[in-house]
């Protein structure tokens, strides 16, 4: 009889094969952007992971007749505790083969070490860490996902569904925005941001100051909280966690396209966008080998076509000014003339009021959708 068994990651071994596994799901898979390794390394350590500075974690392993066959993350940000009142377990690094009973064990597991440490329900899916690669892929399996966005197997969603999870909030989407400044919707927000500009001069969108970079990132951190408490079970960002979406970018980002406006000199938006490295990680097989590095040095000069917009925050005392529009005007304007043909805006909630309806004014397609679950638990 076949036994499964799931088993707290310990060893050195444990790890690499906890890294390693996603790589038996999506062999030859060609949506797939493998994670470059020696940075999830870095999230999974306690000594290292900007998660475990306000949060602990333990990871799992799920062994068949001594295989692995799936992997599960359990964790608990004590940030989100403090705020919320109540203590929930994420769940994240939900990897799976096509096996119900395998699924089940994991969850099991996962609902055992919340009640352990009184958590009241199961929330994710969440890689320690809020902004990369989240959620569970619903919809959208005609292109890679853009660079901190996930991928997942097409029936992850039955398995969370059929183990009592249910929505938790609006989806998360993926935009896609053709940067052709020809095109009647764009036509239409360049016009509109000129006569805005005309009208409140008082506006300024500017380019990040990477020389103050720490008062930039107070600035986003005033930004994220301000312009997201609005939305629905909204928990409040720390310093770390901005500091853990940012910093790692700044080798590689454009200081001219992380826009930030100002309405009579005060913080009143942030739009910022990078390069979609995924279009280059998805050839360098996670730098999972040592030869794998002689791709990076082939795709070292490699300028992609596309930009990824990874977040859109306009405080709500500013959605009528037209801030939101200059921000969308201005980007456009420097993406073409940089040679960016499409920009990847994600993830933004379905039900973010502000960001929505001007990503489809110019004429945005949701190409994905990211799907949230949560599971209360008895105790």
């Amino acid at each position: 009889m076949d036994t499964i068994e799931v088993r707290k990651v310990e060893s050195r071994r444990d790890k690499n094969i906890f890294l390693t596994f996603p790589w038996r799901i999506y062999r030859g898979d060609p949506l797939w952007v493998p994670p470059l390794l020696p940075e999830r390394k870095k999230v999974i350590d306690p000594q290292r992971g900007k998660f475990f500075k306000d949060g602990y974690a333990e990871l799992f392993i799920a062994w068949k007749n001594g295989r692995p066959v799936g992997t599960i993350s359990c964790s608990e940000d004590q940030s989100a505790t403090r705020s919320r009142g109540f203590g929930e377990c994420l769940v994240g690094f939900f990897e799976c083969v096509e096996d119900d009973a395998v699924a089940e064990a994991l969850f099991k597991q996962a609902e055992g070490w919340a009640r352990e440490h009184h958590l009241l329900r199961l929330l994710g899916t969440y890689n320690l860490d809020r902004e990369e690669s989240r959620g569970i892929l619903v919809e959208g399996r005609d292109r890679p996902p853009a660079v901190y966005c996930g991928h997942g197997a097409p029936y992850y969603p039955e398995f969370f569904e059929r183990h009592g999870f249910t929505k938790f909030g609006g989806d998360g989407v993926a935009y896609a925005v053709d940067l052709n400044l020809n095109r009647p919707e764009v036509q239409h927000m360049l016009r509109l941001a000129d006569r805005i500009r005309q009208r409140k001069q008082n506006i300024r969108v500017r380019g990040a100051n990477l020389a103050d970079i720490d008062g930039e990132i107070d600035r986003i951190v005033q930004l994220q909280n301000r312009g997201l408490a609005h939305m629905a079970d909204f928990t409040p960002y720390t310093r770390a966690a901005v500091e853990a979406m940012v910093l790692p970018m700044l080798d590689v980002v454009d200081p001219e396209l992380v826009l930030f406006a100002e309405v009579d000199g005060q913080p009143a938006g942030w739009f910022p966008a990078i390069p979609n490295l995924n279009e280059i990680f998805i050839h360098l097989n996670g730098l999972r080998y040592p030869w794998d590095y002689l791709r990076l040095i082939k795709y070292s000069r490699y300028k992609t076509k596309s930009i990824a917009i990874k977040s859109v925050v306009v405080p709500p005392e500013y959605w009528d000014t037209g801030v939101g529009v200059l921000l969308f005007d201005e980007m456009a304007r420097r993406a073409v003339a940089k040679g960016y043909q499409w920009a990847d805006m994600s993830l933004t909630g379905e039900d973010n009021q502000d960001t929505g309806p001007l990503a489809l004014r110019m004429g945005a397609k949701i190409y994905k959708r990211y799907r949230f679950y949560e599971k209360p638990l008895k105790h």
